[in-house]
């Protein structure tokens, strides 16, 4: 009896180490998603699946032309991902599918479907950041229902993990 309750107790110790090990990771360091649209696409296709690191933003603010994880504003029980395009204090505009931040359209390569409706010129708000989909044809974003209070955003998302054959860093 006595190696046995020993060999259960290792192992019950053995499960909660790989909990609080697992649970440290997903409160501090990151968390896996999913992509459920086309609306960043070709950057992430549906179904594909992400880390979204959470402790770099512990160290520097969000930039211009990241990929983020964060709770959608109109219902923050839904995650949504998409890019960066205003900082706070930014004048943003959207004409024909192209992004102008501050007068000055950005060079995006990784935008293959433009389109959408246009936008502004509208200044984003201190501690809120303006969001696009990569598709912007196909993409519900800033320009429907405003901007990702800084609060909302999880992190960056870093790796795609799945489908394997598409497996590597999130550009």
């Amino acid at each position: 009896m006595d190696k046995v309750g020993s060999v259960l107790r290792e192992f019950l110790e053995s499960v909660l180490i790989a909990i609080a090990i697992t649970a440290f990771i997903f409160i501090f360091i990151g968390r896996p998603f999913w992509i459920p649209s086309e609306s960043m696409e070709p950057t992430l296709n549906p179904r594909d699946r992400v880390i979204a690191l959470k402790i770099g933003y512990y160290f520097e603010p969000p930039r211009r032309g990241d990929i983020i994880c964060f709770h959608y504003p109109v219902d923050p029980k839904q995650v949504f991902v998409k890019r960066i395009i205003g900082l706070p204090g930014d004048t943003v505009e959207v004409r024909n599918g192209l992004a102008i931040v501050n007068g000055v359209p950005l060079r995006e390569l990784y935008v293959k479907f433009p389109g959408g409706p246009d936008y502004g010129p509208r200044k984003v708000p201190e501690g809120q950041y303006f969001v696009l989909g990569d598709n912007r044809a196909n993409s519900g974003d800033s320009r429907f229902w405003g901007y990702v209070p800084r609060k909302n955003i999880i992190g960056r998302a870093v790796v795609r993990f799945w489908p394997l054959g598409r497996a590597g860093l999130v550009r």
